[in-house]
């Protein structure tokens, strides 16, 4: 929670600071979850859950590919310390959820605000397909615009 923290400081992500930093982390259902670690110290980490009912890159993919969306998992909680970047370690563990998603027979999909540009970056770097930029209302006073993504075939 730690590295959590410096990342919210620095980057902002999560948009919204959680109660629970450690129940956020590990929201289930979880199909699985994976940290990095550098000199023995935790670097990183990313989930891979089945889409929730707030979850629009499962529904997009859907409704392109003529699919349900049980047919995907979500990539989701990706962080990297802000001291090892630069070292690939986001891009091993985006590969390491998108390979068990297909291992479970699943696509990869995920949803990223529009404000977090680097890791949008990433995503496009790694070829995942944009698959639309959507207004999201996230409480009465807060809207962001969500970009949907989905892994490279």
């Amino acid at each position: 929670m730690r590295v959590l923290a410096k990342v919210h400081r620095l980057d902002g992500y999560p948009v919204n600071w959680p109660d629970r930093p450690g129940e956020w982390l590990s929201h289930g259902p979880l199909l699985g979850s994976w940290v990095a670690e550098l000199e023995g110290r935790l670097v990183g980490h990313v989930t891979l859950s089945p889409g929730g009912e707030d979850d629009l890159a499962p529904i997009l993919w859907s409704e392109r590919n003529g699919a349900t969306r049980d047919m995907t998992a979500v990539v989701g909680r990706l962080f990297v310390a802000p001291e090892a970047r630069g070292r690939r370690i986001g891009a091993l563990l985006i590969g390491r959820a998108v390979e068990e998603a297909r291992r479970r027979g699943l696509h990869a999909v995920l949803d990223v605000v529009a404000s977090d540009t680097a890791a949008a970056a990433l995503y496009e770097r790694l070829g995942w397909e944009l698959m639309a930029a959507v207004e999201q209302q996230w409480s009465p006073h807060q809207t962001v615009v969500v970009r949907c993504y989905a892994a490279p075939s």
